[in-house]
């Protein structure tokens, strides 16, 4: 399993996220352009001393990750409000990608109509959304958790 950011906005929930990806040993993929340089030191504050235990893998453009030799195996798990699937009813894969977009805009439709799998975040009635890092340590979470109990 591997974790992807679409144009990331915000640093300091990359670097939650390289965290994330380190302390669960997951490939992370950043997709360009991000909304901040991505050596930024806000970006390596938040990862903390975790930045330098990730996997990171950068890509220049959405076609450029399109192109990238994992998308050829792994079904792409989209998380997004506009969703189908609760992620607490879908049976993850190890070689599944799971996909954030921008903080401030989802994915466009040309990437969101690329999604094997549309998943959602069951909340609160009237809530938009939550914040992108929180959004991927849950589903994140809940794969490990699955993928664990099959490989006892």
């Amino acid at each position: 399993m591997r974790l992807a950011l679409y144009q990331p906005d915000i640093p300091q929930n990359a670097g939650a996220i390289m965290r994330l990806a380190a302390c669960f040993d997951l490939p992370l993929d950043i997709i360009e352009p991000c909304g901040f340089v991505l050596s930024d030191k806000r970006l390596r504050r938040a990862g903390m001393d975790y930045a330098d235990a990730v996997d990171l893998h950068r890509h220049t453009s959405w076609e450029a990750y399109l192109g990238f030799s994992a998308m050829e195996t792994g079904r792409l798990v989209l998380l997004t409000t506009k969703g189908s699937e609760p992620y607490t009813d879908h049976v993850f894969a190890q070689d599944d990608i799971l996909l954030l977009g921008r903080e401030s805009a989802g994915v466009p439709e040309d990437v969101h109509d690329r999604a094997d799998v549309r998943l959602y975040i069951p909340m609160k009635q009237g809530m938009r959304s939550l914040n992108v890092a929180m959004s991927a340590a849950i589903v994140t979470g809940e794969a490990v958790r699955q993928l664990t109990r099959v490989g006892e």
